[in-house]
């Protein structure tokens, strides 16, 4: 079914993973897509698979830190298209560091790349999406309620994020805007899951905590942004919405924890 026929998505951070399957995920039920992400390269090989599936697509070469860069991306795109109905906001950047070890300069660019570039893009998008119907999603993660060893930086950025999500969701709502997350839980295939589960014994060891005992798939979130961006979630605004199999059940990482050192 192509339930977003004629719609407009704008997806941020949209050069690889949990972003670029959404991309197709909308692109699939038949929205038009514009591609944001900071390298031109990547960008341009995004939109290239899209257009190869198919699909109407084009890529913007812009930082999400740079307020200024995003609004160019927005108005380019209402400009080729006309209008805008859907923005997710993906940008994301991580690395595996105890709170000692961590440098300011660390802590600060995961929160302006996560944190700050969701208010950016969403920000920037609101001239655009003052109307009924308008969908924002937000990419969270499970560790934005729940603390995690050696990831105090996007524990922080994350939380962040969620109450952007909330705080936004109950200022638009007048204007018909629902604002939205999802909270991935390890998704497969992602550079996020290769770099904090780098080895076989760490991989099963996480999965041995996940209920579903297995990682979840891009098409599965995927699959959720599309739910969210049509009538169907029309009375759904400001949740924080998980997709991992229950992982967030499994609880915090204890310091002895052997997991503990890889995520």
């Amino acid at each position: 079914m192509r339930e977003l026929q004629g719609k407009i998505a704008f997806v941020a951070g949209g050069s690889s993973g949990i972003n670029l399957g959404i991309a197709h995920g909308l692109a699939r039920a038949g929205a038009k897509i514009a591609l944001v992400s900071r390298s031109a390269d990547k960008i341009a090989a995004a939109a290239e698979s899209l257009q190869q599936d198919g699909h109407d697509a084009f890529g913007m070469s812009a930082d999400v830190r740079d307020f200024a860069a995003i609004e160019r991306t927005l108005h380019e795109t209402a400009d080729r298209w006309e209008s805008i109905d859907i923005v997710v906001s993906g940008a994301a950047g991580n690395f595996v560091a105890s709170a000692a070890r961590l440098s300011a300069n660390g802590f600060k660019t995961v929160i302006d790349i996560d944190l700050l570039g969701t208010f950016n893009v969403f920000r920037a998008s609101y001239p655009y999406l003052r109307k009924p119907g308008a969908v924002l999603i937000a990419i969270s993660a499970g560790l934005a309620e729940r603390p995690s060893m050696n990831q105090i930086h996007a524990c922080a950025a994350k939380a962040g994020v969620n109450m952007v999500t909330k705080c936004l969701a109950l200022e638009w709502g007048p204007e018909g805007v629902r604002v939205n997350a999802i909270s991935p839980g390890p998704i497969d295939d992602t550079e996020g899951m290769r770099r904090l589960t780098p080895t076989p014994e760490t991989e099963e060891a996480l999965k041995r905590r996940i209920p579903l005992r297995d990682y979840g798939s891009k098409d599965d979130i995927a699959q959720l942004a599309v739910f969210l961006a049509t009538d169907k979630a029309r009375y759904i605004t400001g949740a924080i919405i998980p997709c991992d199999g229950g992982s967030a059940l499994a609880g915090s990482l204890a310091s002895d924890d052997p997991l503990a050192a890889q995520v």
